[in-house]
């Protein structure tokens, strides 16, 4: 197959599927990997096509600011399971709960397969996984699929936000600062908010690095924050910022052979 048709092809199969592999597309052109990786080099230079983490995608898929999921997911995961089972650990069962997407929240998936409750969440990979391997009643907002961050995302005030409430949200974070809890888009802030006026309590979980990380956006004030779930890497002086600021902070200490930066999944 000569350069056109490669590119004619790899064109036409991003508009068909939300993602493609470069194994997808060896296979489709008949070419090397060598060969389709430049391929995918140059249409993503001509604006043609968005080139992703092995693979492709369509220029016009919706994006976040912020690093992917699939990414984040394989980041501090003994500490991220740590703190999921702490937050867990404060849910009654038949009590609505939010649970807001991010790769630390959706580690509160393995402790709730063995709970019934009502919750509400944006992300796909928590409501899968509820839906397959738990009792729980799930529901989701209305809104446009981000892909990237496998969640549900609306400007718009109809998106069923404001039919749910509970006494606790959940939340992950990009970074917590003496201004607040941070994020890195406005419409994660403006859908972060909205499920944030739905619920009684915020409980932020957030692996000890997130007092590190930096973002230029505010989610909420200190003040807002019920609780803080964080991991025994925190050093003291981020924790007395919290605990000065009258926010409840509860540190778990990881397993015999596990620490902060685990990244085994």
């Amino acid at each position: 197959m000569h350069e056109k048709e490669r590119h004619s092809a790899i064109l036409q199969a991003v508009k068909e599927r939300p993602v493609v592999t470069i194994e997808e597309l060896v296979a489709l052109t008949d070419a090397s990997e060598a060969t389709v990786r430049r391929d995918i080099t140059a249409l993503h230079a001509q604006n043609r096509l968005r080139r992703v983490r092995g693979g492709a995608e369509a220029i016009n898929q919706p994006h976040l600011a912020g690093t992917p999921f699939s990414i984040n997911a394989g980041k501090n995961v003994a500490a991220k399971r740590a703190i999921a089972r702490a937050a867990v650990a404060l849910c009654n069962d038949n009590e609505p709960i939010i649970i807001n997407g991010g790769t630390t929240t959706y580690q509160m998936v393995h402790a709730l397969s063995h709970r019934i409750m009502p919750v509400f969440t944006n992300s796909f990979p928590i409501a899968e996984y509820l839906l397959k391997h738990s009792k729980c009643v799930v529901t989701l907002p209305g809104g446009t699929i981000y892909r990237e961050q496998n969640i549900i995302l609306s400007p718009f005030e109809n998106d069923m936000t404001q039919n749910f409430s509970a006494k606790r949200m959940f939340t992950s974070t990009q970074a917590i600062s003496p201004f607040g809890i941070m994020e890195s888009d406005p419409l994660l802030i403006l859908a972060e908010q909205k499920l944030l006026s739905q619920a009684e309590e915020l409980i932020v979980l957030a692996d000890s690095s997130k007092f590190k990380a930096h973002s230029s956006l505010v989610l909420c004030k200190l003040a807002r924050v019920s609780m803080i779930i964080t991991d025994s890497g925190i050093e003291e002086r981020e924790a007395n910022l919290i605990r000065e600021a009258g926010v409840n902070l509860n540190i778990v200490e990881l397993g015999a052979g596990e620490n902060p930066s685990t990244l085994s999944a």
